[in-house]
Protein backbone atom coordinates (compact mmCIF):
# COMPACT_ATOMS: atom_id res chain seq x y z
CA UNK A 1 0.00 0.00 0.00
CA UNK A 2 1.63 3.54 -0.77
CA UNK A 3 1.75 6.17 1.04
CA UNK A 4 -1.63 8.18 -0.11
CA UNK A 5 -3.76 5.22 0.29
CA UNK A 6 -2.32 4.26 3.62
CA UNK A 7 -3.66 8.23 4.43
CA UNK A 8 -6.81 7.92 2.57
CA UNK A 9 -7.57 4.82 4.14
CA UNK A 10 -6.59 5.88 7.77
CA UNK A 11 -8.73 9.38 7.12
CA UNK A 12 -11.99 7.40 6.29
CA UNK A 13 -11.58 5.20 9.60
CA UNK A 14 -11.07 8.10 11.18
CA UNK A 15 -14.30 9.40 9.94
CA UNK A 16 -16.70 6.53 10.73
CA UNK A 17 -18.08 6.96 14.44
CA UNK A 18 -15.79 4.45 16.43
CA UNK A 19 -19.19 2.68 17.43
CA UNK A 20 -19.55 1.61 14.01
CA UNK A 21 -15.88 0.02 13.52
CA UNK A 22 -15.34 -3.76 13.23
CA UNK A 23 -12.16 -4.15 14.83
CA UNK A 24 -13.76 -1.58 18.05
CA UNK A 25 -14.18 -4.15 20.69
CA UNK A 26 -10.68 -5.11 20.43
CA UNK A 27 -7.89 -3.80 22.74
CA UNK A 28 -6.27 -0.40 22.15
CA UNK A 29 -3.36 -0.09 19.64
CA UNK A 30 0.04 0.42 20.96
CA UNK A 31 0.00 3.98 19.41
CA UNK A 32 -3.16 4.52 21.16
CA UNK A 33 -1.66 4.01 24.42
CA UNK A 34 0.96 5.76 24.01
CA UNK A 35 -0.67 8.98 23.02
CA UNK A 36 -3.88 8.16 25.57
CA UNK A 37 -0.99 7.71 28.25
CA UNK A 38 0.67 11.55 27.26
CA UNK A 39 -2.81 13.01 27.18
CA UNK A 40 -3.69 12.06 30.18
CA UNK A 41 -0.87 12.83 32.20
CA UNK A 42 -1.50 16.36 30.56
CA UNK A 43 -5.29 16.41 31.37
CA UNK A 44 -3.93 14.84 34.95
CA UNK A 45 -6.73 12.22 34.72
CA UNK A 46 -5.96 8.31 35.50
CA UNK A 47 -5.34 6.86 32.30
CA UNK A 48 -7.71 3.33 31.80
CA UNK A 49 -5.36 0.70 30.22
CA UNK A 50 -8.79 -1.47 29.43
CA UNK A 51 -10.33 0.64 26.89
CA UNK A 52 -11.10 -0.80 23.35
CA UNK A 53 -10.00 0.83 20.50
CA UNK A 54 -12.96 2.40 19.85
CA UNK A 55 -13.53 3.51 23.72
CA UNK A 56 -9.75 4.46 23.16
CA UNK A 57 -10.22 6.65 20.36
CA UNK A 58 -13.48 8.70 21.83
CA UNK A 59 -10.96 9.56 25.44
CA UNK A 60 -8.29 10.71 22.85
CA UNK A 61 -10.87 12.76 21.28
CA UNK A 62 -12.02 14.17 24.76
CA UNK A 63 -8.99 14.33 26.22
CA UNK A 64 -7.58 16.47 23.16
CA UNK A 65 -9.92 18.74 23.91
CA UNK A 66 -9.33 19.47 27.18
CA UNK A 67 -5.67 19.74 26.84
CA UNK A 68 -6.25 21.54 23.04
CA UNK A 69 -3.37 19.24 21.77
CA UNK A 70 -4.68 18.02 18.42
CA UNK A 71 -6.70 20.78 17.98
CA UNK A 72 -6.75 22.84 14.16
CA UNK A 73 -5.36 26.00 16.45
CA UNK A 74 -2.24 23.70 18.19
CA UNK A 75 -1.56 22.07 15.00
CA UNK A 76 1.91 23.19 13.39
CA UNK A 77 1.56 23.78 9.49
Amino acid sequence: MDKQTQSEAQNSNMLKDPKDWTTGDEPMTGAQKSYLKTLSEEAGEEMDESLTKAQASERIDELQQRTGRGTQDNQKH
